[in-house]
């Protein structure tokens, strides 16, 4: 039975296996969902052009590579002329891993990679030109 979104439950099967393990042969999870790999190739292109697919990703360490001060932000902007200016700040910087515009506490919530505290302070520093902020470090990652 197709839902609203026009998927079926084989879909959200191959979906869910994508999600475990995208680097998943389409050979391997047809043998996980009783389909052949050209039809799970089928089915992934169609939730590619559906939108529910939007892109792969690989799990890295960025310890490994001397990310090692990991900070999640709280941004308060300063003016309200200021949003459009940070987000392409944000959006250009490489320290910054995402930005999620929020309601409650502060305009947005960035998390934030670097390779020292020196180098946070630098980045702190230019974030003071559109607002005021709180930075909570990370001590370690639960999941």
């Amino acid at each position: 039975m197709l839902s609203s979104n026009g998927i079926d439950e084989i879909d959200r099967q191959i979906l869910n296996c994508l999600i475990a393990d995208a680097s998943q042969t389409h050979k391997s999870i047809g043998e996980q969902v009783h389909l052949t790999g050209q039809a799970v190739g089928a089915r992934v292109r169609k939730l590619q052009d559906l939108g529910i697919i939007e892109g792969t990703t690989v799990i890295w360490n960025p310890e490994k590579i001397g990310l090692t001060v990991h900070a999640f932000v709280t941004v308060f902007m300063k003016s309200s002329t200021a949003h459009q200016a940070f987000q392409a700040f944000a959006s250009s910087s490489s320290h910054v891993e995402e930005t999620h515009r929020v309601s409650g506490e502060g305009c947005y919530w960035m998390r934030v990679r670097t390779r020292s505290q020196l180098e946070l302070t630098d980045f702190l520093d230019e974030l003071l030109t559109y607002g005021n902020y709180k930075v909570s470090l990370s001590i370690g990652q639960v999941k």
